[in-house]
């Protein structure tokens, strides 16, 4: 049967081909919620570690989907843009609540406990000063330093592992560089898939399992076009009104839609975004980021604490929505999007070529981002170097999880201060 000749009722039961992936019915909007509400107060330790509990917690103990269908879903939401995490937790939240519901319910739960930690944090920072708390706040941003650095160094070792991948991260660094600004950062993503599409078309990675979701392929194709309509259509409404709401939208959005490799990598698209212009001080900036490895749920919400300390309105609650809201919206349209078309696409050597020079460019971005901003703003003695470094082997090398970390250098900080 091809599909041309699917019906209406098929196209809702249809996968990504014709397969089970394991799923068990019965599920409920009410039941997504609980379960994603559980994880988002309970799951610390960044994308990978959030993946693993996604297993233990619905795979292994709830047995929402089986092996299979679950290292499939991760794989589709790894190659595209966006927050891995969140995007599997959304889709998961699609199977079991039976549709878009289940998954609107599963992200709300999941985020919003680390989003209202950051706003509340947000909101108090301006009352939070004298010595203590600006040996507090270095010390977040001394965390800072060294998350990004085991980001870079995880990376480096899993998608540059060959020459080639190697060189097209050193040439990402160099754009990057060279020309500041999220347009540099753009550049380097495309440049980084053409260059795979030459240097790395190696053996075609194997491919198992289906999925299957109940998302038609009309569903999927309305979720793709919104996807690329608030992607192009928004500079040109600010080009015509200048409305700064809107130009707070478009900046998030844009950075979730770049965003390839992982929740750190989004540090320097919204470093370009909002710092750059004045929105946000490099200080504000780095000391949100450093406590957002504390909180449990996914990184992204750093941008519900951007949102809420930005210079000028919209910001306080409103400002901390809408940034919240564009910068995971992108990737939760991908995701939906892609799940009726995943079997077909996955398979291409092309596409698997493009990826892997994609992630080889976003190596090289992230690495950039390491010296600047995160490394110049928060490494002003031999004494801070230490302490980076310090937590920087605590993360790599004790494997100790990134909270404990975020407590010992802003007690550190602290302490430093006070003597």
């Amino acid at each position: 049967m091809n599909d041309a000749a699917l019906s209406d009722k098929d196209a809702k039961n249809s996968s990504l081909d014709s397969g089970d992936a394991g799923r068990k019915t019965g599920g409920s909007v009410a039941e997504a919620f609980w379960a994603f509400l559980k994880l988002g107060l309970t799951s610390f330790g960044g994308p990978i570690a959030h993946l693993g509990y996604f297993r233990d917690e619905l795979v292994v103990r709830r047995k929402w989907l089986d092996e299979t269908a679950y290292a499939d879903l991760v794989a589709l939401c790894q190659f595209l843009p966006g927050p891995a995490s969140s995007q599997v937790g959304f889709s998961l939240g699609v199977l079991r609540g039976n549709g878009l519901l289940g998954g609107l319910a599963a992200w709300f739960a999941f985020t919003m406990p680390s989003a209202l930690i950051l706003f509340a944090f947000a909101m108090g920072a301006a009352a939070f000063t004298g010595p203590l708390a600006e040996g507090f706040l270095h010390g977040l941003k001394l965390v800072a330093v060294a998350v990004v650095a085991q980001a870079v160094w995880s990376m480096t070792r899993t998608l540059t592992p060959d020459r080639a991948r190697a060189g097209i991260a050193l040439a990402a660094v160099a754009i990057v560089v060279s020309f500041a600004g999220s347009f540099a950062q753009i550049a380097a993503i495309a440049l980084g898939a053409c260059a795979g599409l030459w240097l790395c078309r190696g053996d075609v990675a194997p491919v198992s399992g289906h999925l299957n979701f109940p998302v038609t392929r009309l569903g999927g194709s309305v979720a793709l076009a919104l996807f690329a309509a608030l992607l192009l259509l928004p500079p040109v409404v600010i080009a015509a009104t200048g409305s700064h709401g809107l130009a707070l939208f478009d900046a998030f959005y844009r950075s979730g839609a770049l965003v390839f490799g992982g929740g750190h990598v989004v540090l320097p698209l919204l470093q370009a975004q909002v710092v750059t212009p004045g929105w946000v001080s490099s200080e504000a900036f780095l000391a949100g980021y450093g406590l957002a490895q504390a909180v449990p749920g996914p990184l992204f919400t750093f941008a519900a604490y951007l949102g809420a300390v930005m210079a000028s309105p919209p910001n306080g609650l409103a400002g901390a929505t809408i940034a919240l809201v564009a910068l995971l919206l992108p990737g939760m349209l991908l995701v939906y999007g892609m799940l009726p078309f995943w079997d077909a696409t996955r398979t291409r050597p092309a596409a698997q070529a493009a990826m892997r020079g994609t992630n080889a460019a976003v190596v090289g971005i992230l690495g950039a981002a390491l010296y600047n901003p995160v490394w110049t703003s928060a490494v002003m003695t031999p004494r801070d170097f230490a302490l980076a470094l310090g937590g920087f082997l605590l993360l790599t090398v004790w494997k100790l999880p990134p909270w404990i970390v975020v407590v010992l250098l802003a007690a550190a900080g602290t302490l430093l201060r006070a003597v």
